[in-house]
């Protein structure tokens, strides 16, 4: 599997993961969301941008129960739960949020 991205080709896992983190940009970001049925908005970019800022300061993909609170804390309640997520996102922050944000594929994650 394989994004285009600005003329240049990107390859994906068989679920659409990046095969290469560092291959990740914005436009990247919105090819792997299409791939998802995901339609990006402020407010998926705020999820997004989240987990990458998690990512880097920690070394790891945060779950789901740090990640919701770390929403409530920058956007408050209405935007932190899981509810919330999976209506941007309808395969959750695992599999579809982090995936877009290209993160690493959790293990025993397709």
């Amino acid at each position: 599997m394989q994004i285009e991205v600005s003329g240049t080709i990107i390859q994906l896992s068989e679920a659409g993961w990046l095969e290469d983190l560092s291959e990740w940009s914005e436009e990247a970001a919105v090819a792997i969301a299409l791939n998802e049925k995901v339609e990006m908005t402020p407010e998926h970019w705020d999820v997004v941008n989240t987990a990458r800022e998690y990512f880097h300061e920690h070394g790891s993909v945060a779950e789901p129960r740090i990640f919701s609170k770390i929403m409530k804390e920058r956007f408050g309640a209405d935007r932190s739960t899981s509810k919330y997520i999976y209506d941007l996102f309808p395969y959750g922050l695992i599999k579809s949020a982090n995936k877009i944000a290209g993160l690493p594929r959790p293990k025993g994650c397709s």
